[in-house]
């Protein structure tokens, strides 16, 4: 009774014979396979010790499309190192990109990770939830409209958090996006070129 599969990876754990293999699902399932990239920028990849660089995605992206799967990509903003500018960009860049659908959120620290010890040596700057809703709303103004999103916000378990701590579920945070968006009379790729 099974109508489809989403596969969350890494863009480096593919392969031809896995996607071929994934493709040859699509022709009767849906089938999504879901890239972590987390961030356009190398040197973010390599500080968060993720083992890829932005090339392994682009080259699974290509491996990927045209084969009848679905592709989501998956990105965090709010690492203290990156900028506002270069969110936006990446929007303007991941815009370029052949995919259908992309996940967005927040930078969390949580319990028993590198960040988290990171954190308590010297902590991070991390977004309020005023200034994630800002991000936001600036980024989906510059994506390409056609990309879909499926989730604009993350939400760690409350035992697991270690920062940010903003005291509110993910429904009230897309509430307070949406909300945003329409004082702001704006939409998603509004200033998409």
């Amino acid at each position: 009774e099974i109508i489809g599969l989403t596969i969350g990876t890494r863009p480096d754990c593919v392969d031809e014979a896995k996607i071929t293999y994934l493709e040859s699902l699509a022709e009767s399932y849906g089938i999504t396979i879901e890239y972590g990239l987390e961030s356009i920028y190398n040197d973010s990849l390599k500080k968060i010790n993720r083992g890829h660089d932005y090339q392994s995605y682009l080259n699974a992206i290509e491996l990927t499309k045209g084969k009848g799967i679905k592709i989501c990509t998956h990105i965090i903003l709010g690492f203290p190192w990156e900028s506002n500018e270069q969110w936006l960009h990446e929007a303007e860049v991941l815009s370029e990109i052949e995919f259908d659908f992309l996940k967005i959120h927040q930078l969390h620290i949580v319990k028993n990770t590198v960040m988290e010890q990171q954190h308590k040596k010297s902590p991070y700057r991390l977004f309020t939830l005023t200034e994630y809703i800002n991000t936001v709303v600036g980024f989906l103004e510059k994506l390409n409209p056609k990309i879909i999103i499926q989730r604009l916000a993350g939400e760690a378990p409350k035992p697991m958090l270690v920062a940010p701590k903003w005291g509110k579920r993910n429904s009230e945070v897309m509430r307070f996006i949406t909300t945003k968006l329409e004082e702001e009379d704006t939409w998603q790729g509004k200033y998409f070129k």
